[in-house]
């Protein structure tokens, strides 16, 4: 169907004249290529985010290895589910097209439960707490998910009914490299033949990602938002404005009860989200906090509890001042009987000379003893007051 000649229009968006372009034998998809271009710009962002909330470098990287996978699957497996006709019933696609993701066909709803479970494996053997880490991710998701909406435009896929408003969507006729001839061929070109003029609902998909994407970080900067909440803003954001865009869409889809599933889908899942940003805790992790319990990477940090049986040496440097300069004393060699912090007092700092250890021992006691109340003694400690003077490595 194409516009009245009456009708005034004063611009139309035009559709790409194709999707695929060949180097040779091998084809350079548009959607595969907006896919691969989401991926990394949320690996990158996502990365900046994660060091900035106390994680380390790299880790993003680490964790999306085990997540984009299983996103991928869970993707493409939610899409069949749903449009199981088109491959396995009376539609144009044959079983062995379910495999050819490179031609489309990603459920979000799918790519986000199973890409969650490749994320729950990743950051369960790197020792991350996996609620921080989807704060940090969630923004640069939806933001790669605006990406792979170019994806749709070049494919002439997942828009809505016709229109005669200004950004209407042109959809040209194509022709593959067989013959056949149809709008929805993907490995084809345009003949320039308008077949119809529609709702862009990829292009108000894509804008109100961004939209919510600037939302989300806006909230974040001003009240620091933790524990998974944000990660929810994302998902409940995303569902509200897909379950209206899902209501102009007419591409071929299952329908319950008359309705588009995904709009069930939709309403489901932002309904658990906002559940889930309500009762889950506020405020935000501190950087000790987004790693699991004992799995903090930066060794030092460790509890007081456990000073004596985990501290090194470069801790007791580090707590005791001064220790580095000193010499080694002539009792440097005999064996150490009460842990890293009760070594036997170094005489010959003091300038003495050596004398019997057992006659000392008491004396150098008291006197080290007197020391530590006024703050100004020797910082080495006896055996009987190591626990009492020791400081964690900061």
């Amino acid at each position: 169907m194409t516009p009245s000649s009456s009708t005034t229009v004063l611009a139309y968006i035009p559709s790409p004249p194709q999707g695929v372009w060949y180097l040779g034998d091998f084809p350079l998809r548009a959607y595969a290529l907006c896919i691969i271009v989401g991926i990394v710009v949320a690996v990158w962002w996502g990365n900046r985010r994660w060091v900035a909330r106390g994680g380390g470098e790299g880790e993003v990287l680490d964790v999306a290895i085990w997540a984009v996978p299983f996103g991928l699957v869970g993707g493409r497996l939610y899409h069949l589910a749903t449009d199981w006709r088109t491959y396995f019933g009376d539609g144009p696609k044959t079983p062995i097209d379910a495999l050819k993701i490179w031609d489309g066909g990603l459920g979000i709803w799918g790519a986000v439960l199973l890409g969650a479970v490749g994320a729950w494996i990743g950051t369960r053997r790197a020792g991350i707490s996996l609620p921080a880490f989807g704060d940090a991710i969630g923004p640069p998701i939806l933001l790669a998910q605006a990406i792979g909406r170019l994806g749709n435009y070049f494919n002439q896929e997942l828009y809505g009914a016709h229109t005669s408003l200004p950004w209407g969507l042109e959809i040209y006729e194509r022709v593959d490299a067989n013959g056949n001839v149809g709008p929805g061929l993907i490995d084809g070109r345009s003949t320039g033949t308008v077949v119809d003029v529609v709702q862009p609902t990829f292009l108000y998909e894509l804008l109100w990602n961004v939209l919510v994407v600037v939302v989300l970080v806006v909230l974040d900067r001003r009240f620091r938002i933790g524990h998974g909440r944000l990660f929810a803003g994302y998902v409940a954001g995303y569902c509200l404005g897909r379950f209206v865009i899902e209501l102009l869409r007419e591409d071929t889809a299952t329908h319950v009860f008359g309705i588009r599933i995904n709009v069930f889908t939709a309403a489901i899942v932002f309904l658990c989200a906002v559940a889930y940003i309500v009762f889950a805790p506020k405020g935000r992790e501190t950087p000790d906090e987004v790693y699991r319990a004992g799995a903090h990477p930066r060794a030092g940090d460790v509890s007081s509890d456990d000073e004596t049986a985990h501290h090194t040496p470069e801790a007791d440097d580090a707590a005791e001042p001064g220790t580095e300069d000193k010499a080694a004393g002539p009792d440097a060699g005999e064996p150490d009987t009460g842990g890293p912090e009760s070594a036997e007092p170094d005489t010959s700092d003091a300038g003495t000379s050596d004398t019997d250890t057992d006659t000392s021992e008491a004396d150098t006691t008291t006197s080290e003893t007197d020391a530590s109340r006024s703050d100004t003694a020797d910082p080495e400690t006896t055996e009987g007051d190591a626990d009492t003077t020791a400081r964690p490595a900061r």
